[in-house]
């Protein structure tokens, strides 16, 4: 049992019921809530000194804070992840929501790149909030790669896939290379690929390599490693990551601090390469998770929230990941089964595609 968990046994039925009630009052309104406010609306008649008496000890156990003096009470994070985990109520999921996020993913994107752009307009949409969407690696085997040069200090990566998408990247290449080390190292990846994913040619590269360097010339080596580098980074790359309802955000949040925390955010989505923990995020199985303040590893100085749940393709594995993200004064009650749904209908797609 953890600490939180002890501490909600331990509470009695004032105590918990105080608690439960600032904590949506809070995520309600996003103002601190008083003594006076719970004395309106208690289910028995309890003075406001009583009230405070109660707010105090909460506060003495790390559940509540006060942000100003003589003011009401706000959830802390210790607060909310106890609320979150022992006392929150997750609501079906509404059927105008339902059928919103059905009107918006309509499933007839050519793509999966705009399916998923559907996914995250849909989820901004219905929450009101950032929705991100980690879309799934390219998975499909490897037909053909080429290097073409363009330039002393330029050249293009060129990889066509069996299902017959094409992808070009330009890049830099190793000091001294010329046509005949291109074209080798070219072969050489063509000879390794052909018929698998780039995650499986991965793990087979380095070692043949290694096994084969005397039959591979050093600047085509060099030309090897940096290119399958190069696809790699691509696949960890930001645009695996969709975010849209920015504006949403920034829209409802008026004091400066908020903004600034919000700005922070972003920014660090923009610089964020290692995508990857994204989906990590996700690893303990396949329900929706909540990561709170400084729980989110991706976000941690942010001050927010993200709702969070992976989607799997047709062999039950764990491809991507849809979320909400927000301030911590997320209606959880609401996300929670949004971004379940979502999640689920995103893998059904994903799946039928396949």
């Amino acid at each position: 049992m953890t600490e939180q968990a002890r501490i909600l046994e331990e509470m009695n039925e004032r105590s918990r019921e105080v608690f439960r009630r600032v904590v949506e009052g809070y995520l309600a309104t996003g103002d601190p809530v008083g003594s006076r406010t719970l004395t309106r609306d208690f289910s028995e008649k309890i003075s406001a000194a009583t009230i405070r008496n109660v707010m105090q000890d909460l506060e003495y156990l790390g559940l509540l804070d006060s942000p100003h003096v003589s003011a009401g009470r706000i959830p802390t994070q210790q607060g909310l992840r106890m609320f979150v985990d022992g006392l929150l109520e997750v609501r079906n999921l509404d059927n105008e929501d339902r059928e919103r996020i059905d009107a918006t993913v309509s499933g007839k994107s050519s793509d999966v790149a705009g399916l998923l752009d559907e996914v995250g307009t849909a989820l901004s949409g219905v929450t009101r909030g950032a929705s991100l969407v980690l879309a799934p690696k390219r998975e499909a085997p490897i037909k053909h790669i080429e290097f073409v040069s363009l330039a002393h200090d330029r050249a293009l990566a060129v990889l066509v896939f069996a299902d017959g998408h094409v992808e070009n990247r330009i890049f830099a290449p190793p000091t001294g290379q010329t046509p005949s080390s291109m074209r080798e190292a070219a072969n050489f990846l063509n000879a390794l690929a052909e018929g698998r994913t780039i995650t499986e040619l991965q793990t087979v590269i380095r070692r043949e390599i290694d096994r084969r360097r005397r039959e591979l010339d050093t600047l085509a080596s060099v030309m090897v490693e940096k290119g399958t580098a190069l696809w790699a980074e691509g696949e960890e790359g930001p645009e695996r990551l969709i975010v849209r309802g920015r504006a949403n955000l920034l829209g409802n949040e008026g004091e400066a601090a908020e903004l600034d925390r919000i700005r922070e955010l972003f920014d660090d989505l923009e610089r964020k390469r290692d995508i990857a923990d994204f989906l990590q995020l996700t690893d303990e199985g396949d329900g929706v998770r909540i990561f709170i303040g400084s729980e989110n590893k991706l976000f941690s100085l942010s001050g927010s929230s993200l709702v969070v749940s992976p989607y799997m393709n047709a062999d039950r594995k764990i491809v991507g990941a849809v979320g909400v993200i927000g301030p911590t004064r997320l209606n959880y009650g609401r996300i929670v089964p949004i971004v379940d749904y979502t999640a689920q209908l995103v893998g059904k797609l994903i799946s039928d595609r396949s």
